[in-house]
């Protein structure tokens, strides 16, 4: 499969409502420690807004509410890989990505099978806090000659002009959520980053390896 180069992560259905319909095709929901009955809310806004703009959603954590609202990919931590049932998760058709931030997590993520695999943080991030460090674009490289065609995504501390770097050390998308969800200016920072992400995968510059 193909991911888009622009991969926008939003906390909430109102951020996907405000910044999709600009023209962004893959987002995920990451929403924590909300009720169960709240979720499926946000769940089933998101993927409206998102069938209505041919935006792919992607839903972060929760498996199961991702089956029950017929939503097609869902995204896993490595602690939500080992508590999750991949069994029900194939069985009901959703595309699986996952995070990894070192070789264990790689080797871990590779026996699950998946459609994508995110690498970060690539760069000092103020998302939350982590026990590793900044892995760099180099590392992007590393990672990608070891996935060859599976989908690279990078995240952590991207910003407008980081993106073609990361881009040209091997990822095929780049993640972003506090360079536009703490922008004084969101929609003007969501188009910076679409303007640019176009022009890459328009000119289809071959990965510098």
């Amino acid at each position: 499969m193909k991911l888009d180069p622009f991969y926008l992560i939003v906390d909430s259905a109102e951020w996907i409502a405000r910044l999709v319909p600009l023209g962004v095709k893959l987002v995920q929901l990451r929403i924590k420690d909300k009720e169960t009955a709240e979720l499926r809310a946000e769940i089933r806004t998101a993927k409206a807004v998102c069938a209505a703009h041919g935006c792919q959603l992607i839903v972060n954590d929760y498996w199961q509410l991702t089956i029950e609202e017929g939503c097609d990919f869902v995204h896993l931590g490595q602690e939500d890989l080992e508590a999750a049932d991949l069994g029900a998760i194939r069985a009901a058709g959703l595309k699986l990505g996952l995070s990894t931030h070192d070789d264990v997590e790689l080797g871990t993520a590779l026996a699950a099978k998946p459609d994508y695999i995110a690498l970060g943080p690539i760069y000092p991030t103020i998302l939350k806090q982590m026990k590793w460090s900044p892995q760099g674009p180099e590392r992007l490289r590393i990672w990608k000659e070891r996935l060859g065609d599976l989908p690279l995504v990078a995240i952590g501390g991207l910003n407008v002009d980081r993106i073609e770097r990361v881009l040209t050390h091997g990822a095929d998308s780049a993640a972003v959520v506090t360079d536009i969800t703490l922008s004084a200016h969101p929609e003007t920072r969501t188009q910076e980053w679409l303007a640019v992400t176009t022009r890459w995968r328009a000119a289809k510059t071959p990965l510098d390896r």
